[in-house]
């Protein structure tokens, strides 16, 4: 699943993430790959018989309309498609006692085997989440003498798992105590501190699905002393990358070990990022003029084909869509977030229409911003990059410029 396809995913799923019903009434049917569409509408048949004994008017009739539009919908199958069919139906409005029936379907980007059928005051959603949860795992350790973290990458995602503290003395000597024996102490106490890593270690990545290396950290040798000294289950052992120089430790020092993984974990998106990223903020503070950002100025650039590389947002969560009128030629073009479509579409209706001033505003079909500008990017053969929030860069780009950026192939003067 390429970065594009897994964000449009994405955002749907985060679209119906936030639709809630007034009662137990949306409802979510999910149908394996190969599984027959007649045993299907056979069981949601029996559904709408349960449905009818609803004693909420309301609730009662939302739920069968609910149904009904998803057998409609499955007359459309003869069969399950290659990768298996969810859909989702239910009332979406916000307004109290207005209804809005919207079916939603889609066929997954990889094959399912869940079979699910479920009426309740939300969709149910985690199953098509995990599909494009990261499955490919780094583990990360920082090994000091005096103490160690524990922490993992998942995808662009660095969390810090746990921290850890010896009783290893420092080198100054309590009085009394003989050089050789303080030594025998301090190197003992140090073993006991590494096997203790190593055991806390195990526990958290020994078996773990996904996991393709470690890296370890740490300032001079302490770090090597803890990977010779083989603290490590042997499966764990095997996976070892490599070892680097880190100053810190803790969440500030796991994001320090990754940065300084260009070469062990080379290729790896988040890296990627984090440079492409780098060369944004560099062009805009040395004023170079190759540098753009928000949706007005960013698809100036993209329209005079300027753009080199645009820089999206994984978080940006709105859509672009025309208001128009059918008694003039008034138009004008919006950009929303999902929810604020919703409303737009409910109150367009009594609105009138500015230039005209007749009740004939309508709203037309609507895009996701960033498949739209995406779509514009590759007709100038430029380069689409969705950027993570999990990343220090990426959430700038989401807080101070609005989530869309772009570095340009020419300076140029911006959107009027």
């Amino acid at each position: 699943m390429d970065t594009k396809t897994r964000h449009t995913f994405k955002k749907q799923l985060d679209f119906l993430k936030k639709i809630r019903g007034r009662h137990t009434e949306l409802v979510s049917v999910y149908i394996p790959a190969g599984y027959e569409v007649s045993k299907v509408m056979q069981q949601l048949r029996d559904e709408q018989g349960t449905a009818s004994n609803i004693k909420s008017k309301g609730t009662r009739k939302n739920v069968l309309g609910a149904l009904e539009k998803v057998m409609s919908h499955l007359r459309l199958f003869p069969r399950t498609p290659e990768n298996g069919l969810v859909i989702f139906a239910g009332n979406i409005s916000q307004k109290e006692g207005v209804t809005d029936l919207q079916l939603f379907s889609m066929e997954p980007p990889e094959p399912i085997s869940t079979r699910i059928y479920r009426c309740d005051q939300e969709f149910v959603l985690e199953p098509l989440f995990d599909l494009i949860a990261e499955k490919v795992v780094y583990a990360l350790l920082i090994v000091e003498r005096n103490e160690a973290t524990i922490g993992l990458l998942r995808g662009k995602h660095i969390e810090m798992l746990e921290h850890l503290t010896s009783g290893v003395p420092g080198k100054s000597r309590a009085g009394g105590q003989s050089s050789v024996r303080f030594a025998r102490l301090r190197e003992e106490a140090a073993k006991e501190f590494n096997e203790r890593i190593g055991e806390h270690f195990n526990r958290h990545f020994h078996g773990m699905e996904g996991l393709k290396g470690i890296i370890v950290g740490g300032p001079g040798m302490t770090k090597q002393v803890f990977v010779d000294g083989q603290y490590l289950h042997y499966e764990l052992q095997q996976k070892v990358l490599g070892t680097l120089d880190t100053v810190y430790t803790e969440e500030y020092g796991l994001r320090e070990l990754v940065e300084k993984s260009d070469e062990l974990l080379s290729g790896l998106e988040i890296l990627e990022e984090k440079k492409i990223m780098e060369r944004f903020f560099k062009e805009l503070v040395h004023e170079t003029g190759l540098a753009a950002y928000g949706e007005k100025e960013v698809r100036h650039f993209l329209m005079l084909g300027a753009v080199e590389t645009i820089l999206l947002s994984d978080d940006l969560d709105l859509r672009r869509t025309t208001v128009q009128c059918q008694n003039c030629d008034f138009s004008k073009e919006v950009t929303l977030d999902s929810l604020g479509l919703l409303r737009l579409r409910e109150e367009v209706s009594s609105q009138k229409c500015p230039q005209c001033e007749n009740l004939r505003l309508e709203v037309g079909d609507d895009v996701d911003l960033v498949e739209e500008l995406s779509e514009l990017t590759e007709q100038t053969n430029a380069e689409v990059r969705i950027i993570s929030t999990e990343t220090e860069e990426g959430k700038q780009l989401m807080v101070a410029f609005g989530g869309i950026a772009a570095i340009l192939r020419y300076a140029g003067e911006g959107a009027p």
